[in-house]
């Protein structure tokens, strides 16, 4: 694997794990406390401080569902089977959108990176779907609540591209003696 795309992954399992300590702790200390003190002002069932910490409580519960599967599904990522010649998770595509008559660049990533004004489109969005598994040449239609777009993929860099793009930098960067060692 790549160790940029490691290096990635591990930094969003990181953020991933964060908040879900937190949360656990608020599950496990906070709640159970605010819980207690809304029991202890009496009838429940107009008790608006009880309702909403029982609110809080289903919803970090289901937080902490969902985030835990999310670790999973990234723990599941084998870099081995992103394709070297297709469109797949971190690469970076040029595309020709026949709708807007325009050239664009996107770059493939997880949904916890997706940033749309900084080019960076998550491999679940609709672009992201029809891009998959394309070849350069290749013509992808995206279905938006607009209509359906056409886009032709005229560039593609892969994460092994940009891997092997680096490496080769950094070996060009060592003093020639170590070169040659290499």
């Amino acid at each position: 694997m790549p160790k940029a795309m490691t290096e990635m992954t591990e930094q969003i399992k990181k953020k991933l794990r964060d908040e879900l300590n937190t949360l656990e702790y608020e599950l496990a200390h906070d709640i159970p406390r605010e819980l207690k003190k809304a029991v202890a002002m009496g009838d429940l069932s107009e008790n608006a401080e009880y309702h909403m910490a029982k609110q809080r409580q289903e919803y970090l519960k289901a937080r902490v569902r969902q985030l835990g599967k999310r670790l999973a599904d990234l723990s599941l990522i084998n870099m081995n089977n992103i394709p070297k010649d297709k469109v797949g998770l971190g690469s970076t595509v040029t595309i020709f959108d026949g709708t807007k008559n325009e050239e664009m660049e996107y770059q493939l990533v997880t949904s916890e990176e997706s940033d749309v004004t900084a080019g960076k489109i998550s491999t679940t969005s609709p672009i992201g779907r029809a891009l998959l598994n394309k070849k350069v040449g290749d013509t992808a239609t995206v279905v938006t609540p607009g209509g359906s777009r056409e886009m032709e993929i005229l560039k593609l860099s892969t994460m092994h591209d940009l891997a092997e793009a680096k490496l080769e930098a950094e070996l060009a960067a060592l003093p020639a003696p170590e070169r040659e060692t290499e």
